[in-house]
């Protein structure tokens, strides 16, 4: 399968030196290119692309309001976030638009590669332990107020709640059937059922998932 890409940077040497390193790729091409948000979430509409390289930093619209258009829209783009540091607002607030993950931007071109073939494959960027620590720090100050209870959450059998706790956590499938003396064959049936359950489309989004509805609460520093 070729991964369709859309690059989105208002620099466009920058977006210049990615093209150069995913045309050099035997599985990925770029179908195009923007400058700001406005435009990536026009072209997103109009070229499917597979995955999205979304910077954050834009003149008008900016990577976080383009990652909640597309995410809207063109559900089926799987948005990966470059930020300037590994930890910062930025990823929060875009994996809570909706983004797949998120990365560095000093992140090495192999990391970066490998990042964008799990993204495209329906999997996480960055792993639930490091979305919850980013959670743990910015979701008090970002997440203001009580958490507001899902309706959703309803549909969940008690079991499924509880694999959904552990997995929020930050731990494996292996670790969650440890955790509740469950095969793992068997978690990853229970995952499967609250995914789609939830209208979630990976383990970094049922983490943001808990946070936002009170199941997790942040620590208190």
């Amino acid at each position: 399968m070729t991964i369709r890409l859309l690059l989105v940077d208002d620099e466009s040497l920058l977006r210049m030196a990615f093209r150069m390193v995913f045309e050099a790729e035997p599985d990925m091409e770029v179908a195009g290119e923007a400058g700001d948000g406005e435009e990536a979430a026009r072209l997103a509409r109009r070229l499917r692309p597979d995955v999205v390289l979304m910077d954050v930093r834009m003149p008008g619209v900016d990577g976080i309001e383009a990652t909640r258009r597309i995410a809207r829209d063109t559900p089926a783009a799987r948005v990966l976030i470059l930020t300037t540091f590994d930890l910062d607002e930025y990823a929060f607030a875009g994996l809570k638009a909706g983004a797949a993950g998120f990365l560095p931007k000093n992140t090495r071109p192999e990391d970066l590669l490998t990042a964008i073939r799990n993204v495209a494959a329906g999997e996480a960027a960055v792993s639930p332990r490091i979305t919850r620590r980013l959670l743990e720090r910015f979701a008090p100050q970002l997440m203001p107020g009580a958490p507001e209870q899902d309706e959703r959450l309803a549909e969940l059998t008690s079991r499924e709640r509880e694999v959904l706790v552990q997995v929020a956590r930050g731990l494996s499938n292996a670790e969650v059937a440890t955790a509740l003396c469950l095969a793992e064959a068997t978690v990853k049936t229970h995952l499967s059922r609250v995914l789609v359950k939830l209208g979630l489309r990976d383990r970094t989004q049922v983490v943001v998932f808990a946070y936002e509805s009170g199941l997790i609460r942040p620590a208190r520093p």
